[in-house]
């Protein structure tokens, strides 16, 4: 194998090791190529609910517990998204922000992640290989970033649990829907 091809193969392989799946099976579908499949965006699990709340339209609302994330579309209805919530010890509850949004995020570890999982790289660049998926919004409180996202992934089946390290998970289908439909400013409340 081609040094270009081991050294995307370790780096890649080092992401599925940490638990963040790149791709359904992390296997490479062409001999010789060094590169996985590309993954498939995943099936939609989202569904208009009725859905009572006294927050705005536009405003997302988190549930750890039903792992559901819902979009406020008026009064007594929400789009209701499966996700994944952060696992024992990395869940969190508050009001954040979305700062911003990315189409085919990189992804840089935070250094605590990267401390706890050593074979994480500094960087997964941009694309559609990255643990991120197709989109990402990034949450902030008080004008500061959280390192928390709501985002795509590359594994379908990488939905519905808890095995995060805090960020919301949604299938890469799902995430450019909700993406599509959320202002950067918008109001996000985790319970």
């Amino acid at each position: 194998m081609p040094s270009a091809s081991r050294s995307t193969a370790a780096h890649l392989a080092g992401a599925c090791l940490a638990g963040m799946v790149l791709v359904s099976t992390c296997g490479f579908a062409q001999a010789g190529s060094g590169l996985p499949p590309l993954p498939a965006m995943g099936p939609s699990l989202r569904k208009a609910v009725v859905f009572q709340s006294g927050e705005q339209p536009g405003t997302i609302v988190i549930r750890k517990n039903e792992k559901a994330l819902y979009l406020v579309t008026g009064q007594g209805q929400a789009l209701r998204y499966q996700i994944s919530v952060g696992r024992d010890g990395f869940g969190w509850t508050g009001t954040v922000k979305v700062a911003s949004k990315t189409e085919w995020p990189e992804w840089r570890p935070p250094k605590e992640m990267r401390a706890r999982q050593r074979e994480l790289p500094a960087m997964v660049p941009a694309g559609p290989y990255n643990p991120l998926g197709a989109r990402a919004l990034y949450l902030s409180r008080d004008g500061r970033d959280t390192l928390y996202r709501i985002h795509g992934t590359n594994d379908p089946k990488g939905v519905g649990f808890d095995g995060t390290s805090g960020c919301f998970r949604l299938t890469n289908t799902d995430v450019i829907d909700l993406f599509k439909r959320v202002a950067v400013g918008a109001k996000v409340v985790v319970e």
